[in-house]
């Protein structure tokens, strides 16, 4: 997770609105990193009934973002980046002020178009910030730490219990520093993998075995053919495999990932940071009657109520010293 840190933003909304543009990180064009481009006079984000608009001090910069950015996942243009954000209620409906929101509220949430002084979020997404919890740890909390929650207890269908083995890709980046320590929390011993230079954040993880490969240079993820992972993992289970695999590295891993898993274990591809995973055929798990799901952030949290319960138990976890 890095941030973007808006605490500049020192005039109001409405004088801001009066004005009628704010600063924004914006797409007018998929590509690389250069169609991301900040606009001083992007149109200010109007109050919707059931909304509230929010003065964001931090965006999330997430992987996915540049999914969006690039098109792979694609967006109606123009748009302004990020997902994530955090800051404080400037502006409050009529809706939202009914149900308790005020002007100053300390809030996170994940709708789109975070990367902006300003942004208008549904009530109904608003994760209020409770005492305990800095404003930049509950921003990462919506987008990393709300997936690696979803992974680690819903994702998996329950076919791994307590005491039965996760593999977990990727442990030094954002999301899966989060899953591995979850992981943990829920009773399940992981193997974690990372690259060496982020070996020293991911010993600080609790992980049972980690894995540590070499460096792809100028890439976001590791060698994954510079260990053999397959066996490392069968002789640390003791050629059981694994009940789940929890991976965000997509092409690179699909095959290491299947034929790391237990008999009716599930693997669970959340992410294509080294591309998309290819099509296979389904008769490939039959081997170990084996599951496989491409779950996403959006279909575990279909409700406020989902909402609410997966970030308060990570606020908990938090305040009690239980995450880092």
């Amino acid at each position: 997770m890095i941030f973007a840190n808006y605490s500049y933003c020192c005039f109001s909304y409405f004088t801001i609105r009066n004005n009628s543009n704010i600063k924004a990180a914006v797409v007018r064009e998929v590509g690389d990193a250069h169609a991301l481009k900040v606009e001083t006079d992007f149109p200010t984000p109007e109050l919707k009934a059931g909304g509230v608009i929010v003065k964001n001090q931090f965006a999330g910069i997430n992987f996915i973002d540049t999914y969006h950015r690039k098109g792979l996942y694609p967006r109606d243009l123009p748009f302004v980046g990020g997902q994530e954000g955090g800051g404080t209620v400037a502006a409050v409906s009529d809706e939202a002020a009914a149900q308790g929101i005020k002007v100053g509220d300390p809030v996170a949430y994940s709708v789109f178009g975070s990367y902006a002084q300003y942004t208008a979020v549904p009530a109904a997404k608003l994760l209020p910030v409770p005492d305990g919890v800095g404003l930049d740890v509950a921003t990462s909390c919506v987008v990393q730490g709300l997936t690696a929650h979803y992974l680690t207890s819903s994702a998996h269908a329950d076919l791994i219990k307590e005491g039965e083995w996760c593999l977990i890709h990727g442990v030094g980046g954002g999301t899966c520093q989060w899953a591995a320590q979850m992981a943990k929390l829920r009773g399940f011993k992981v193997i974690g993998t990372c690259s060496k230079g982020k070996s020293d954040i991911a010993k600080t993880l609790g992980c049972d075995e980690l894995i540590v490969l070499d460096e792809v240079p100028g890439a976001s993820y590791e060698d994954y053919e510079s260990v053999d992972i397959v066996s490392r993992v069968m002789e640390v289970t003791d050629g059981k495999g694994c009940k789940a695999v929890i991976d965000g590295i997509g092409k690179s891993t699909v095959d290491i990932s299947i034929n790391s898993l237990a008999h009716r274990g599930i693997f669970i591809s959340f992410g294509n940071a080294s591309g998309a995973v290819p099509a296979f055929p389904v008769l490939r798990l039959i081997g170990k009657s084996a599951y496989v799901t491409r779950p996403k952030l959006l279909d575990y949290t279909v409700d406020r109520a989902e909402l609410v319960s997966r970030a308060d138990e990570i606020f908990g976890w938090l305040k009690d010293g239980k995450l880092n």
